[in-house]
């Protein structure tokens, strides 16, 4: 049996892509989108979207994942958020699930719950190959600073559609809405990070009985 050192050696030498890393470029008459991820960054992000509280929320993502995340999106935020928040999430989910390739030898789900003041949330994913979102936050207020909370709901749903995840998000505690939707987007983070990384004992195989994700 290998020992732990004699596997992740056979991990990196052989099985695993020289990179995990992703750029995605997607422009539409409503927005001009690139996102370039890193899987196995160290948490690098450069977050441009017009929308302050979604970059604050991307920033989330890439600190407590641990992903390298580069994003920036014009758009017509002259009517609303609504186009350039959704298409960051389309063009987001894009490059995860381009990063991810053939997904052969990941953990594939992840889980964590994050606790933030008050708010507690707790997030499921599977990287199953059928999108599919489960939301089960109750955000008491419509807007946090200048940003729709409706939105939050609407970028998840753009993730999954695209990366072809399966996601439950639910929670269990909380009364401030900042700290509802941060503490998603930290759990969010930690179960990607899981769900992402490499399982030793599923070097270069698909982490699924029927062989294919």
């Amino acid at each position: 049996m290998l020992t732990e050192i004699e596997a992740y050696g056979k991990l990196t030498s052989t099985s695993t892509p020289a990179n995990r890393i992703a750029t995605v470029h997607r422009r539409t008459g409503e927005t001009d989108v690139t996102v370039t991820i890193d899987l196995d960054g160290t948490g690098i992000c450069h977050a441009q979207t017009g929308i302050p509280f979604l970059d604050h929320m991307l920033h989330q993502i890439a600190a407590h994942g641990l992903f390298d995340l580069d994003i920036s999106a014009t758009g017509d935020i002259e009517i609303d958020d609504h186009h350039t928040n959704e298409d960051v999430g389309i063009t987001l989910g894009m490059a995860l699930g381009k990063a991810l390739g053939d997904r052969k030898g990941i953990v594939r789900f992840g889980h964590f719950v994050a606790p933030l003041d008050e708010a507690l949330v707790q997030v499921a994913l599977d990287f199953s190959g059928r999108p599919h979102l489960s939301y089960g936050l109750e955000i008491p207020t419509q807007r946090v600073g200048t940003y729709d909370t409706q939105l939050v709901r609407e970028f998840f749903v753009a993730v999954v559609n695209h990366s072809l995840m399966t996601l439950h998000l639910r929670q269990l505690d909380g009364i401030n809405s900042h700290h509802i939707i941060e503490a998603t987007f930290k759990a969010f983070a930690r179960s990607m990070r899981m769900a992402t990384e490499f399982d030793l004992r599923r070097i270069g195989t698909i982490p699924s009985s029927k062989g294919v994700l």
